[in-house]
């Protein structure tokens, strides 16, 4: 039997702006369960994002009710949501968010140190991370030494290291060509054939398509949730 890892129930986020509110999701219920490969689609300005920050317990919903692997995040404080996001979350962004003045190793230590592993430990979980992506011979270059491809595989080898319940990943080609792009789209593939559950979001139909299971976000409520190939069918009709 499948068990979830993300339940998000009536999940509301209102902004005030200009005195009138903005519901960036308005009502948005959604299960992920565990292994999962899930995007999240929709365009600029349509409630992903913020979506992806509640996911991602980098901020909490206005109302609703958010778990994740069964631990209530939609009422967490700071430093609550700081220790799920090291326990339990590993991320990837477009931009890799590298530090420039660290090594390849000290950058993918970064979430361990913040989990207090010890230092030995620490080097080994990292190393064995840049060995996954293939990087573990360039654990002392910088990232200005690296090309986007390989910047984007150590932000990968940062998320794997922590071993997390889930790997969310916020356009992660969305600053490289098509040939490194879809080499970061194996590699997703294989992390999700591997076991490790999933959501990337992208703004793009075309990278959507890689995953497994749609969910497309359109004035921040779900407009379509559903495997892959009727998404495909989806959007031939144009819809």
């Amino acid at each position: 039997m499948a068990e979830s890892l993300i339940e998000l129930r009536d999940i509301y986020k209102i902004y005030e702006m200009g005195g009138t509110q903005v519901h960036a999701n308005d009502g948005i219920t959604l299960i992920i369960e565990r292994g999962e490969f899930v995007a999240i689609v929709g365009k600029s300005g349509s409630g992903k994002s913020t979506l992806m920050n509640i996911i991602g317990a980098l901020d909490v919903p206005t109302s609703g009710s958010y778990l994740l692997g069964g631990e209530d995040v939609d009422r967490m404080s700071d430093d609550q949501l700081a220790d799920i996001r090291n326990r339990m979350i590993g991320f990837i962004f477009q931009q890799y968010n590298l530090l420039p003045k660290s090594n390849l190793l000290e950058n993918v230590e970064l979430p361990l140190l913040y989990a207090n592993v010890p230092a030995q430990e620490r080097r080994e979980r990292a190393m064995e991370s840049l060995r996954r992506v293939g990087l573990e011979e360039k654990w002392k270059s910088y990232p200005n030494q690296l090309s986007g491809g390989q910047q984007q595989r150590v932000s990968i080898a940062r998320a794997l290291a922590g071993s997390p319940s889930l790997i969310l990943a916020d356009e992660p080609t969305g600053a490289l060509d098509s040939k490194t792009s879809r080499d970061v789209l194996n590699f997703l593939q294989e992390l999700n054939e591997e076991g490790n559950t999933i959501v990337m979001i992208t703004h793009d139909n075309s990278i959507a398509m890689e995953a497994k299971h749609i969910v497309r976000i359109h004035d921040g409520k779900i407009n379509f949730n559903g495997d892959v190939k009727e998404y495909a069918a989806v959007i031939q009709a144009g819809n």
